[in-house]
């Protein structure tokens, strides 16, 4: 199928396509639903060279992670309900201050620590 075909069944521009097809650009999800549909072909086989979908594993849950447990978990419950009752303008402000803050601050990890 030539880029032409392509883009009278997609409706993108043949420099587009070209561009998707060298590796110069990275289509969005809705790209490549549209590119599947032209070449009639499921949306996996852009993902998996399988006959059939993969299988979807569920995925364990980081115990580690903080905020996945205890007081943490209850904190961070709390932060995204508050967060979620904000106007997204008062929440776009706290996020770019607490953005800024992180790049300011340390970074800090485990190592170093005397062990006690």
């Amino acid at each position: 199928m030539s880029q032409g075909d392509i883009e009278k069944r997609t409706g993108l521009l043949r420099c587009y396509i070209s561009r998707v097809e060298n590796g110069h650009t990275v289509p969005a999800i809705e790209t490549l639903e549209k590119l599947a549909r032209a070449l009639e072909v499921p949306l996996f086989h852009f993902f998996y060279e399988g006959v059939n979908p993969p299988v979807a594993r569920p995925q364990k849950s980081a115990d580690n992670g903080w905020g996945s447990q205890g007081r943490n978990a209850r904190m961070l419950h709390r932060f995204c309900v508050v967060l979620s009752r904000m106007e997204t303008s008062d929440r776009q402000v706290l996020l770019s201050m607490a953005l800024q803050m992180s790049k300011r601050a340390p970074h800090r990890s485990g190592k170093g620590k005397k062990e006690g």
